[in-house]
């Protein structure tokens, strides 16, 4: 007997379109807000069709900025890349080291060493926020690029996901490159990390979206306008009198904020798909 699943299927498509609906509609409402001016957004009946003040509100957002925010938003957007680029780069590097330690070097303490750096999940930089902070103060990294990404590049999570991955990699691989004379750092660049590019892809994505999202470090450490982040900017933006704020310009800059991590997802989405699902490479 045939199970005829056709209702099942049209049930699960309806929740699943209910759901990006609800997830869609305010990316979509700062979309049509941000090609209108303040005044059809403050009186509360703005229309649910684009505008026509969409050129003047991105070019403004783009190079001039807004009465309360300085610097203008593409300054913001190149700090915020810059920032997160560097926090994805700086993790990959880091963990896929440190797990090929772990994994292919015998050493005291090795396992130790390992659920140490597992601990440190618990740890996030909201819970170390004071010290960290004084030891970037007291190296003068305050208001740099190095003191927005260095607090941040170490991952338990890049190391434990490395970790899994070297651990599923035959010993053969391993004896074969003996045999051929290689020794541990060609093995590891010949060997393993033509292995780990989807892992790497998935990671990368994880991370960029994680710096790119960063608010309560940026705030802490940057004194200076030019060194705001597109996160800091939108805050800045909106305040308490609803006079004082241009929406338009806020909305603008909300929506060009989703546009990087949007593309790095469209265009790593296969390998990143393929980096968080496989287990076998």
């Amino acid at each position: 007997m045939v199970e005829n699943r056709r209702y099942r299927n049209l049930v699960a498509y309806l929740v699943l379109g209910m759901g990006v609906a609800i997830v869609a509609f305010p990316v979509y409402l700062a979309i049509i807000a941000s090609t209108f001016d303040a005044g059809t957004i403050a009186n509360g009946n703005m229309p649910l069709v684009p505008g026509d003040q969409a050129g003047i509100n991105y070019e403004r957002a783009l190079f001039t900025g807004g009465r309360l925010a300085r610097e203008p938003v593409g300054m913001m957007m190149m700090n915020s890349f810059i920032m997160a680029m560097g926090i994805a780069i700086g993790k990959i590097i880091i963990s896929i080291l440190s797990a090929f330690a772990v994994v292919y070097f015998s050493f005291p303490f090795r396992r130790t060493a390992f659920w140490v750096i597992f601990i440190t999940l618990m740890l996030p930089v909201e819970v170390r926020i004071y010290p960290t902070y004084k030891i970037v103060a007291d190296l003068g990294l305050l208001d740099t690029y190095s003191g927005l990404i260095l607090p941040l590049i170490a991952s338990a999570t890049g190391t434990l996901l490395f970790r899994q991955f070297f651990m599923t990699v035959p010993d053969e691989l391993l004896e074969a490159s003996k045999i051929d004379g290689a020794g541990p750092f060609r093995f590891f660049k010949d060997t393993l990390l033509p292995l780990s590019i989807t892992t790497i892809a998935a990671l990368f994505v994880i991370q960029f979206i994680y710096g790119w999202n960063q608010y309560l470090w940026p705030l802490l450490i940057t004194t200076q306008s030019s060194m705001q982040t597109i996160v800091i900017g939108i805050k800045k933006m909106i305040t308490t009198q609803d006079a004082l704020t241009e929406w338009q310009i806020a909305m603008t800059t909300a929506v060009l904020a989703m546009v990087p991590p949007v593309m790095v997802v469209i265009f790593m989405q296969r390998l990143f798909v393929k980096g968080l699902v496989e287990t076998e490479k």
